[in-house]
């Protein structure tokens, strides 16, 4: 069995092919513990959480984060993973109605697939949209890679109720190389792994099995974990832009404002005396969060 919550990098010596290997289940579990999702909505966020992972591995965030979402016009209108630089992870999903038997094309109808890249240290943001193209979210993203990236990826992704798990391969592009055929024998070797070995065999087997011929050096892993970056002052600040005409209506009409984290559930209450000060203060204090 693998090591869960855990990322690998490697790379194909010589030659331009690298790729990276994740295994989650706390960080899965975490992520979902405050939510009733269909299983087959499970499925799909375990498989976004894995390619978030993947994904985040091979850019510079430099302690920012990266942002995945899939907006559609399906049963499922929004899936959203954020992962870190530092390798943790949130997710969230919106949905309606019965998912039963539905395929994931389905599921999310057409609609748009969105990644963002925020600093989180005030330079501005980087973000990519494009209409969603793939029967599976594996497809979404090597068709958004291929196309707005420029970068030839392949994803492979796997996710049953408890773990997730999901392999990538990139090809670096202008990379002098004497092995041409390195990118296609890597990918047709790929092709034969299946749902349940990717998710119940560790990094260092899964790519002694696929690649045995070839010579790769595997790195250490890097951990990963759930974690909400949600907060009382970050709850403040969105309430500031809704504007002090809005906040007074919803309190006249309710008495306080009442927010839940739509990634951990935690719960902030803002009364009369706490939307004056959010409205006079840069900082508002901080109160522990009170999960649901």
């Amino acid at each position: 069995m693998p090591k869960t919550d855990q990322l690998h990098r490697f790379v194909f010596e010589n030659t331009p092919v690298r790729g990276n290997t994740v295994h989650l289940n706390k960080t899965f579990a975490a992520a979902l513990q405050h939510h009733d999702y269909p299983p087959i909505l499970r499925q799909a966020l375990g498989e976004l959480m894995a390619a978030s992972a993947l994904l985040a591995a091979t850019l510079k965030l430099e302690g920012g984060a990266l942002v995945v979402q899939i907006q559609g016009k399906g049963p499922v209108s929004l899936l959203v993973v954020e992962c870190t630089a530092e390798l943790t992870l949130r997710a969230t999903a919106k949905w309606s109605g019965e998912l039963d038997d539905l395929s994931f094309a389905e599921l999310v109808g057409d609609g748009y697939f969105v990644i963002t890249l925020d600093p989180k240290n005030g330079e501005q943001s980087y973000q990519g949209i494009v209409p969603l193209e793939g029967d599976s979210i594996s497809e979404i993203l090597e068709n958004y890679m291929h196309r707005s990236e420029q970068i030839e990826t392949r994803i492979w992704l796997s996710c049953d109720q408890s773990n997730a798990a999901g392999l990538l391969l990139q090809k670096l592009p202008d990379q002098p190389t004497h092995d041409q055929d390195a990118w296609n024998r890597a990918c047709i070797l790929a092709e034969t792994l299946s749902n349940d070995e990717l998710l119940a065999t560790d990094a260092e087997t899964l790519l002694l099995k696929l690649f045995h011929q070839e010579d790769i050096r595997l790195f250490d892993a890097k951990a990963i974990a759930f974690k909400c970056s949600c907060s009382r002052n970050s709850v403040s600040n969105m309430l500031r832009m809704l504007g002090e005409e809005e906040i007074n209506s919803i309190l006249s009409e309710h008495g306080k404002i009442e927010v839940n984290c739509d990634f951990c559930n935690a719960y902030y209450a803002f009364d009369k005396v706490d939307a004056a000060l959010l409205l006079k203060a840069d900082v508002v204090p901080e109160a522990p969060k009170t999960q649901h």
